[in-house]
């Protein structure tokens, strides 16, 4: 695995995350009603998302920006698991963005985030690709599992700790 992918994934994190943390309060108190409308089961979720501030969505960023940081330091200083443990991150990451891309064909509109998403979908498809001549597909999808798993439950504290600060 290339040194500069490694190294590069925080900053296309951060990148990607930048946008959210720009527009996405505004955006979540802009089109609120319509997305209750249009996607009623989806209530809890877009109550929850509609009442972090920007601040307390920049928390839950930082948050989980540091682990990333962790994460790459650890593999790095060649640390027992670190490439799984890298990938499981980076493979969560890129179906993140991909999910950005399917919100915005939904919603038929700019989502919070999908411009980085799109723009970043090349970096996570060469990223996949170097990952895939290190590991079979049948680890990497498990990797990919336990990492969505992962970043699903840290992103529920994530925003919890930012609800905190706010």
């Amino acid at each position: 695995m290339s040194i500069l992918m490694i190294i590069s994934f925080p900053l296309a994190f951060l990148i990607h995350d930048l946008e959210e943390i720009l527009v996405q309060h505004k955006w979540m108190s802009a089109h609120k009603e319509d997305l209750l409308r249009r996607f009623p089961r989806l209530q809890p979720m877009i109550h929850h998302l509609s009442s972090l501030s920007s601040k307390a969505f920049t928390i839950a960023v930082l948050e989980e920006f540091v682990l990333l940081l962790l994460a790459t330091a650890y593999y790095l200083a060649d640390g027992p698991y670190a490439l799984e443990i890298w990938t499981a991150l980076f493979v969560a990451f890129s179906v993140h963005l991909v999910v950005h891309i399917g919100q915005g064909i939904i919603i038929r509109d700019y989502v919070p985030g999908l411009i980085t998403s799109i723009l970043l979908l090349p970096y996570s498809s060469y990223g996949i690709s170097c990952i895939c001549q290190e590991m079979n597909s049948g680890k990497l999808i498990l990797l990919g599992v336990i990492g969505f798993i992962a970043i699903a439950v840290n992103l529920w504290f994530a925003h919890w700790l930012g609800k905190k600060f706010k």
